[in-house]
C-alpha cells in the first residue's frame, strides 16, 4: 500500500514555516517550493512538484495548510495537509490531517475503510544543536502490522543544523521503529532516511531573494538514494 508524503517537509515546510516563538500579533506565512523530486522520509512520492504553504500563527498556536501537485507526471498523487500545532520555547506538539487523492478522491469521505485521510500526532523538542521529533498515525488510512492490524505507524527523526562554506546545512537521521505497511519495506525497525541538505539565499534585489536548496537522501531500508534540489518563492 503506497503512501505519499514529503522529504523536507516538516518535516520541514509544513510546520517550520509558522511554528515560531510566541508573538503578540498574528503572523502569516505564504510560500511555494518547486522541487525536482518529492521525497518524504526516504520514500519516493513523485517527480517535479510544486508545494504551496499557507499558515497563520498567534502566541505559539499555528494552523498550516500544505499541498503537493506533480508537474511532470499526471499520475503523481495530489496531497493537501492541515497541521494544528503549539510551540513554546524548543517544545512543540501538533496534529496533522494528511489527505491524498488515492485511494478515494473524495475529500469529505471519512469512513474507516474508504477514507484517504491519515491523522498523525507529533511531538518534539529543539535543543538547538539537534532537534528530536516523533510522529505517530492514530486514525484514518493507516498501514497494517504483520498481524494485519492497524500499525499506528510511527517515525522518529533527529535533525542537526550547521553552517559551512557560506551555506546553511541540515543533517537528518530518520527511522521507522516497528513494522508497518505505511512505510515501504519497514518489516521492523528500519533506518529510512539519511539526509544532508544545503541552502542559500540568492539575492535578486535589495528587497527580494530566492532561497535555493539541494540535498542528498539515502534510504538504507530500500537501498535507494536521491539527489533533490529546488527553490522557494515567498513575499
Amino acid at each position: 500500500m503506497k503512501k505519499v508524503r514529503r522529504l523536507f517537509c516538516l518535516a520541514a515546510v509544513c510546520m517550520a514555516a509558522v511554528a515560531a516563538n510566541a508573538q503578540d500579533k498574528v503572523e502569516g506565512t505564504i510560500a511555494t517550493d518547486v522541487v525536482n523530486q518529492y521525497i518524504w522520509r526516504g520514500q519516493d512520492l513523485g517527480d517535479v512538484s510544486v508545494q504551496p504553504t499557507l499558515g497563520v500563527a498567534y502566541k505559539g498556536v499555528s494552523l498550516t495548510a500544505w499541498g503537493n501537485v506533480g508537474l511532470s507526471d499526471k499520475d503523481d498523487t495530489k496531497e493537501f495537509d492541515l497541521t494544528l500545532a503549539y510551540t513554546t520555547g524548543g517544545f512543540h506538539i501538533g496534529v496533522t490531517d494528511y489527505w491524498f487523492n488515492s485511494p478515494n478522491d473524495k475529500y469529505f469521505e471519512y469512513a474507516a475503510h474508504k477514507t484517504s485521510h491519515v491523522f498523525e500526532g507529533n511531538i518534539g523538542y529543539d535543543f538547538g544543536p539537534v532537534a528530536l521529533n516523533w510522529y505517530t498515525n492514530f486514525a484514518g488510512n493507516d498501514g497494517l502490522n504483520k498481524s494485519g492490524d492497524r500499525a499506528y505507524s510511527s517515525y522518529v527523526e533527529a535533525t542537526a543544523p550547521f553552517k559551512l562554506a557560506s551555506l546553511d546545512w541540515t543533517a537528518t537521521v530518520g527511522a521507522v521503529p516497528y513494522a508497518t505497511s505505511f512505510y515501504s519495506r519497514a518489516n521492523g525497525f528500519a533506518v529510512t532516511n539519511l539526509g544532508l541538505k544545503a541552502s542559500k539565499d540568492i539575492v535578486i534585489t535589495k528587497s527580494f531573494s530566492v532561497p535555493v536548496f539541494a540535498g542528498i537522501t539515502a534510504n538504507p531500508s530500500s537501498q535507494k538514494a536521491y539527489f533533490i534540489c529546488g527553490f522557494t518563492l515567498r513575499p
